[in-house]
């Protein structure tokens, strides 16, 4: 596609972004360190940095809709997702179940999404790609949506258009709406690259290891006051911290290794669980090693594994982390502000 070419970057470009996208000379756009400073705010565990949702448009907000790992339901945390507020414009990164109700309560309108990016092709990550455009659509969607990750996406777009197609007829014809398929760019990549590049934002993708998902993507995010990281799903990987190199915000999913033996025996039908999370997921003290070699100055813990146990603490979250990284640690939760 057109827009594809535009965002594209050589891979001499794409290694510069990676190794040395803490330096604002890459983006001359962006807000002096000092702007960048007054944006940090303190967190201990139990106490993160969250505030109401859409309490301004101006500067760059994150807001976790989904904590939860894997793609069981539960009461205590949604999957996962999240969003970035860009001078108010929401940027999607992951859509597990539940993505539009949570989008809404955090005070975003559906139609305003212009931009998902897809980390994985996990259930509890891509479940509700295809809904959240179609339930933008029936709230009033009529400009295009760009859908970004890894090969596939195109079939689950037809596919989805061709599971749907009764109730998509039947709106289009007796209320009006739009061509659904007609409003969904999709731009599929395997690779390292720069994703996007607006007046807003610049996104830069990079290669993860989960296992035998491949491929598995980190995003960095880098606007003009904040740069913020995403692991996605990934084991501990050292080239990971290189790529988050000088963020001020690191959102990692995070695996509570002492909670492991009781998630596996509540777990039904899946007896190599264990193998599949340990080649899968991070350690919490992985990921304060991760933490310090990036030298970012938030951590955020999100996607939790186990995310549906209520007897781990913020405090069991966060210690093993604090044994590598001095910096802020955010124990995430659903429809925090950070």
């Amino acid at each position: 596609m057109a827009d594809d070419q535009r965002f594209g970057r050589s891979r001499r470009d794409f290694m510069r972004v990676a190794v040395t996208a803490a330096s604002s000379a890459s983006l001359p756009w962006l807000a002096s360190t000092d702007a960048q400073a007054q944006t940090a705010q303190d967190a201990t565990p139990g106490n993160a940095p969250a505030t109401t949702a859409g309490t301004s448009t101006r500067g760059t907000k994150l807001i976790l809709l989904g904590t939860k790992g894997g793609p069981t339901p539960s009461a205590l945390r949604a999957a996962p997702a999240n969003v970035l507020l860009v001078d108010g414009q929401p940027y999607v990164i992951d859509c597990g179940n539940g993505v539009a109700l949570q989008l809404t309560k955090a005070g975003v309108k559906l139609p305003m999404v212009r931009d998902i990016f897809l980390t994985h092709h996990h259930s509890d990550h891509n479940a509700d790609l295809l809904n959240l455009v179609f339930l933008a659509w029936a709230s009033g969607l009529k400009t295009p949506v760009n859908l970004y990750g890894p090969p596939r996406i195109a079939k689950m777009v037809d596919d989805f258009i061709d599971m749907n197609e009764i109730d998509l007829d039947v709106r289009m014809r007796e209320e009006g709406r739009p061509a659904f398929k007609p409003l969904i760019n999709v731009h599929e990549f395997d690779g390292p690259r720069v994703v996007l590049e607006n007046d807003q934002v610049r996104v830069t993708s990079a290669l993860v290891d989960h296992y035998t998902i491949k491929p598995a993507f980190a995003y960095r995010f880098e606007t003009r006051d904040r740069t913020i990281v995403f692991s996605g799903d990934t084991r501990y990987y050292e080239p990971l911290a290189t790529f988050a190199k000088g963020a001020d915000v690191l959102v990692h999913e995070v695996m509570y290794l002492p909670a492991l033996e009781k998630l596996i025996r509540t777990a039904d039908n899946a007896p190599t669980l264990r193998d599949h999370l340990l080649r899968s997921h991070t350690t919490t003290e992985q990921v304060g090693k991760i933490a310090a070699a990036a030298g970012v100055k938030t951590l955020v813990l999100s996607h939790f594994v186990p995310g549906a146990d209520p007897s781990v603490t913020d405090d069991m979250w966060a210690a093993d982390v604090r044994k590598d990284f001095s910096g802020q640690i955010v124990i995430g939760r659903d429809l925090m502000e950070v």
